[in-house]
């Protein structure tokens, strides 16, 4: 049992609040005004980790918080301080973790790929009656963006972007994504993969600590502004200066910003996988 002193979690929740309230406070404030940001808001309304939840800071499994007392309905107040009911919360999500840890450790074991160039954004509004950021304009012809995906084509392995593929592109996929096949398919290169290391470390918080939590939310904040600037909407007026894909020079910036993604992503996955690996060789210690 890690032993953190009052001053030194307190410390650590404090500087976790003023970190993710640069993120929250403006997306809480469009809210109120009922204004939508493509970019900013994304991860609080695809997402399911509610400002709140993440606003919240957690020590992790194994941490004993000297001097705290009801820190929370997941904590147990115990002789010093409080901690965490990690045979609990282990019990309640065992299969979740396991599913995780299947699917992290899959996606870290294959090579990463880097030649899909973003044309999943493409994909969602190809040939479509209604585009889902009605909002924003289009940076070509809706004949020119469709001309792009059938010239370059499209090589999407993750399933939560096949999902939202127009019912015309979906056909022009060379693989066919399922939620059962996530964890065959799912590669360390993809984009939508390294933004979704921020899902699995709320789904598995507060069995992970909340600057980690924090570190995933990050990277995929930078990763969905490079979704974004890739895809075929027009979102200068907000500042964000387009990777023209449809060029040889966008491919190669696309391409290279996917790499450093990838480098960034690495060490949260492994992170994460840890911290599974880790709670999993808890569970037959923790039975009564």
């Amino acid at each position: 049992m890690e032993v953190l002193a009052e001053d030194q979690w307190r410390a650590r929740q404090a500087a976790h609040r003023r970190r993710v309230a640069a993120w929250i406070d403006p997306h809480v404030e469009r809210k109120a005004r009922r204004e939508a940001h493509p970019v900013e808001d994304f991860l609080f309304t695809y997402y399911s980790h509610r400002p709140a939840r993440l606003r919240e800071w957690h020590p992790g499994a194994g941490v004993l918080l000297e001097g705290a007392t009801g820190f929370g309905k997941d904590y147990l107040d115990v002789e010093g301080g409080a901690t965490l009911d990690t045979a609990g919360l282990l019990e309640r999500r065992r299969s979740s973790v396991e599913w995780i840890a299947e699917l992290l450790r899959a996606t870290a074991s294959r090579p990463a790929h880097f030649g899909c160039f973003g044309m999943h954004e493409w994909a969602m509004v190809y040939r479509a009656e209604e585009i889902r950021h009605q909002a924003w304009p289009l940076r070509l012809t809706p004949d020119e963006t469709a001309a792009v995906v059938e010239e370059r084509g499209v090589r999407c392995s993750h399933f939560d972007a096949f999902r939202f593929f127009t019912p015309k592109a979906r056909p022009l996929n060379v693989l066919q994504p399922t939620r059962e096949r996530q964890p065959e398919l799912e590669q360390p290169g993809c984009l939508h993969a390294n933004m979704d290391l921020y899902k699995w470390a709320y789904k598995l918080s507060p069995l992970v600590s909340g600057e980690l939590v924090a570190d995933c939310f990050e990277l995929a904040r930078d990763v969905r502004a490079v979704d974004m600037r890739a895809s075929p909407y027009d979102l200068s007026a907000l500042g964000y200066r387009p990777i023209r894909i449809e060029t040889a020079e966008g491919r190669a910036e696309y391409a290279a910003l996917q790499r450093a993604f990838a480098t960034r992503a690495h060490p949260l996955r492994e992170h994460l996988l840890k911290a599974c690996t880790h709670l999993l060789n808890l569970v037959p210690a923790l039975r009564p």
